[in-house]
């Protein structure tokens, strides 16, 4: 460093550069490079912020925020001292601090663009996807700098996604390589909700260049969200070779792990995360959930509870002890619970779990009244958030009838796949299907799996329809397949779930509920399949399905209305494939398991082409990944405390019974029609 002394203008810009440059490959050298700086140049704010950065590269985080802390204090002003800082207090899972620091330098320097990605990656590390796709929009417009990609990405940044798709689309006609608009476009697809699409694009962006890690990422999320978790998890693999430590990353490959039912190894990693960013409260939901999977029951209220301390106003975590459904909140955490819900700065998602959980604990304390107005509140709310339409489910019952007629099944008779494996357990949520599946999977040739979206997704695609206004082309899309395509369809869906089959056994269950209005797709391209319908009785399934918050994919349960219509529905369609199809359906009625479990069970077995096996009627000793609501009450002995819940609230259910109409009276046969 004697040159610095002897010209410091020239060889001291010359060796911050050069220190700057190691940064990305060596940050161990640019942290020693940096140190001969400061011993020409005591003192120097790039060097000390080039040496923490060297040092946070190495993992040494806290000998950095040694460095930084004083440094920012002394440098106000200087954004890039703030933005190190949050970087460096990020990856000591200081949240909070973290983001006061970036936000800080963002203030400084609005054009910061690498300040605006780590304000997204903070932020979806806290679970806060919307102001974090937001935080990602800003990175794109000020890390670009054509003005059309600009004034696209303002648009985007503006929630102006129609402008910003034909700008974008625009520009590509005439640069149809140019990655940044290729990963903007992908960006507003998904905020369309466009899935197919922004997978497309950003699967291109990262052909043509492997190294753009935030297009990557972009991959990874939407496969995820679309339920691909197999190739989800290939691409953060890829992202985790490059940064191992990346706490996002880490999040993601956990979440994909568990939807493709790796359950204990996503716990692994929570844990390891949260031992290293203990502040994140989604971060102790999302272990929660996984170890409430895996049936330590204990250790998941404890996570929920922890996320619940460091966020109190944290709605889904209370819904989380709720559903739980054998859990007891305290008198404490019910008064904590109206706190909560008494604040005027509350954010809608965080009421309406609020008053889904106080609404079950103040069901479980014979409150019925106060249980019902705060279930009325919670409904109400989060149906404001849905797009739900029963006319269109109605008119979408009556159009598969009008096609599944027995000719139609007569001359497409031997198409399909042959294969056996799926069991399909369908009918509505909160029917009793967990209890199915527990049942069968405790047999020695049967796997339980989870509820498999493959069929939604080959029915989706059938549609043909981009956008929800768009009118769908499914089922009547079935008349034109051929017997190699509805054949290549069903081996289709095997190898999609087989990423979901772990134990080898011949038999594997697909609990997906909603299955029901796909039987027809379902027995053309798996005709020796079984299809099991579970049936509980209309009050309480309604009811209870009215109770519960789904995180997605059962819109229609947010309104006694609704939801009653939902149920006519479903038993109109049954009853014509009983018709069509006779004998093609078994039906297992929840009151029935519970009255003569043996005698249910046996005729179960049968159906399936399975022999009678003990285990069967020991389900609970069962030990096995349950994901769904009923994961605890599973794990118990048949028991009949909640067939008649729905009484307690009988007062209030005029609506219900109004749209269940004939169905109601007629259980539990169809209404003649």
């Amino acid at each position: 460093m004697a040159e610095t002394a002897s010209d410091p203008t020239g060889s001291l810009a010359t060796a911050l550069s050069h220190t700057e440059r190691l940064l990305a490959t060596n940050p161990r050298a640019a942290e020693m490079q940096a140190r001969e700086i400061l011993r020409a140049v005591p003192g120097h704010p790039q060097a000390l912020t080039l040496a923490a950065a060297g040092l946070r590269g190495q993992g040494r985080y806290d000998e950095a925020e040694a460095i930084l802390a004083p440094l920012a204090a002394q440098q106000p002003n200087a954004s890039a001292v703030h933005l190190e800082l949050g970087l460096t207090l990020g990856a000591l899972g200081e949240g909070k601090r973290a983001l006061a620091a970036v936000a800080r330098a963002i203030a400084l320097k609005p054009s910061l663009f690498e300040a605006w990605r780590a304000l997204g990656d903070l932020l979806t590390l806290a679970d806060d996807r919307d102001n974090a796709d937001a935080a990602y929009a800003r990175h794109i417009k000020a890390s670009v700098h054509n003005p059309q990609l600009v004034q696209a990405a303002g648009a985007l940044c503006d929630g102006k996604l129609a402008i910003a798709e034909r700008l974008l689309r625009d520009f590509l006609k005439e640069h149809p390589t140019d990655v940044a608009a290729i990963r903007m476009l992908g960006e507003t697809g998904m905020r369309l909700g466009r899935f197919d699409d922004a997978e497309n694009l950003f699967a291109r962006c990262v052909e043509l260049a492997p190294s753009f890690e935030p297009a990557r990422h972009n991959y990874a999320t939407v496969l995820y969200r679309k339920g691909n978790a197999a190739k989800s998890l290939e691409q953060v693999e890829t992202l985790l070779a490059r940064d191992p430590r990346n706490p996002n990353y880490r999040s993601l490959k956990a979440a994909a792990l568990s939807q493709l039912g790796e359950t204990k190894d996503a716990a692994a990693i929570y844990e390891a995360l949260l031992k290293s960013y203990p502040q994140q409260p989604k971060a102790w939901m999302s272990y929660g959930h996984a170890l409430k999977t895996l049936g330590r029951q204990a250790e998941s209220i404890a996570a929920y509870r922890k996320a619940i301390a460091q966020q109190p106003t944290l709605g889904e975590a209370y819904w989380s002890l709720a559903n739980l459904k054998t859990f007891r909140f305290t008198p404490e955490e019910i008064a904590q619970m109206e706190v909560q819900l008494a604040r005027g700065d509350l954010e809608d998602e965080d009421r309406f779990h609020l008053d889904f959980a106080l609404g079950k604990a103040l069901e479980d304390a014979g409150a019925f009244a106060q249980s019902f107005a705060h279930y009325e509140k919670a409904n109400a709310l989060r149906r404001k958030t849905v797009d739900y339409s029963a006319a269109e489910n109605t008119a979408h019952v009556a159009r598969s009838i009008a096609l599944f007629t027995p000719e139609f099944f007569a001359s497409r008779k031997g198409s399909g796949s042959d294969a056996p494996d799926p069991i399909f357990v369908v009918g509505l949520p909160r029917a009793g299907s967990t209890l199915v599946e527990q049942i069968l999977s405790s047999h020695s040739a049967v796997e339980g799996t989870m509820e498999l979206p493959d069929i939604l997704s080959l029915a989706r695609r059938l549609s043909r329809r981009k956008r929800p206004a768009e009118p769908s082309l499914y089922p009547e899309a079935l008349r034109d397949l051929d017997p190699p395509a509805l054949k290549a369809l069903g081996e289709e869906y095997l190898e999609r779930t087989r990423v979901q089959r772990k134990t080898g056994r011949p038999f594997f269950i697909d609990k997906m509920p909603n299955n029901f209005a796909h039987i027809g797709l379902i027995h053309l391209i798996l005709p020796n399949a079984r299809i099991i319908d579970a049936r509980r009785h209309p009050l309480g399934c309604c009811f209870s399905g009215f109770k519960q918050h789904f995180a997605r994919g059962q819109a229609f349960t947010y309104s006694l209305d609704d939801i009653g219509r939902y149920y006519a529905d479903y038993v109109a369609l049954m009853a014509h494939f009983d018709a069509v199809l006779p004998g093609r359906i078994h039906r297992v009625f929840y009151e029935r398991m519970v009255d003569n479990p043996e005698a249910e069970v046996r005729a179960l077995l049968a159906y399936c082409g399975l022999p009678f096996e003990d285990a069967c009627l020991r389900f609970y000793e069962t030990e096995r990944l349950v994901r769904t609501a009923s994961s605890e009450q599973v794990r118990m002995p048949i028991f009949r405390d909640g067939l008649d819940q729905w009484q307690n609230f009988d007062p209030w259910l005029a609506p219900l019974k109004a749209a269940l109409g004939p169905v109601l009276a007629s259980y539990p046969q169809a209404p003649k029609v």
